[in-house]
């Protein structure tokens, strides 16, 4: 009796040293270029334009764009115009070029906008960014958007969907929140999973489009690494 005691025991212990050997699922550690595929990364002339370049190259195009419809233009907008074009050309600007691939720029922005790493799908990873809360209690929250930048959605427009994490806490295992300007490290498992949120926002409400879901294991303050 005493013996098969000693085994039944012995293989327990084994049982459990088997089980506490098997590696834990790898964790991913990301940044937010790493939720966009690199099948739909394009090079973007107009994101490499400065601001003021931009600017006047919408002036331009409003102008062109009244002048084709027949609507009247005032002779000093369209001198400005003209000004703004030859500045544009000495800046080494193509005007027209630039003009005639807008339709096929805007279709390419949108297709890399709303796609997402499938090979990312029901995977274990860690991220860093900015919550926006969804549901919460007093200063716990326990569901909220992720963003890559402070102030998105609130100061400024949304992220494309593939730079939005949906994140769900289990009930009792909230974060304290302390400001929506202080960024996390949130850990678990994410989802490629297209949604739509309402997010409450200063001015109102607005549905935000969203390409990922992550069921949170950890949310804690960010802490910058150390070299």
């Amino acid at each position: 009796m005493k013996t098969k005691y000693v085994i039944g025991l012995l293989t327990v212990l084994l049982t459990l040293l088997c089980l506490s050997s098997v590696p834990a699922s790898p964790v991913n550690e990301l940044n937010w270029p790493d939720l966009i595929p690199q099948n739909v990364t394009f090079e973007d002339p107009f994101a490499a334009m400065d601001r003021e370049n931009l600017e006047y190259l919408g002036f331009v195009a409003r102008i062109r764009g009244m002048t084709a419809a027949g609507k009247q233009i005032s002779p000093e907008t369209l001198a400005e115009a003209r000004e703004l074009e030859e500045l544009l050309v000495n800046n080494g600007i193509d005007i027209d070029g630039l003009l005639s691939r807008r339709d096929e720029i805007r279709g390419l922005r949108k297709k890399q906008a709303s796609a997402v790493v499938e090979n990312l799908n029901a995977t274990s990873i860690k991220i860093p960014g900015y919550l926006l809360p969804l549901e919460f209690s007093s200063r716990e929250v326990t569901e909220f958007l992720l963003v890559p930048w402070v102030g998105a959605c609130i100061h400024t427009p949304p992220p494309p969907p593939n730079q939005i994490i949906h994140v769900v806490l289990d009930k009792g295992n909230g974060y304290e929140s302390r400001s929506i300007y202080e960024p996390v490290w949130v850990a678990g498992k994410v989802f490629t999973r297209a949604t739509t949120q309402n997010l409450f926002l200063k001015d109102g409400s607005g549905d935000i489009n969203i390409g990922y879901r992550l069921h949170a294991d950890a949310v804690e303050k960010y802490q910058q690494k150390s070299n």
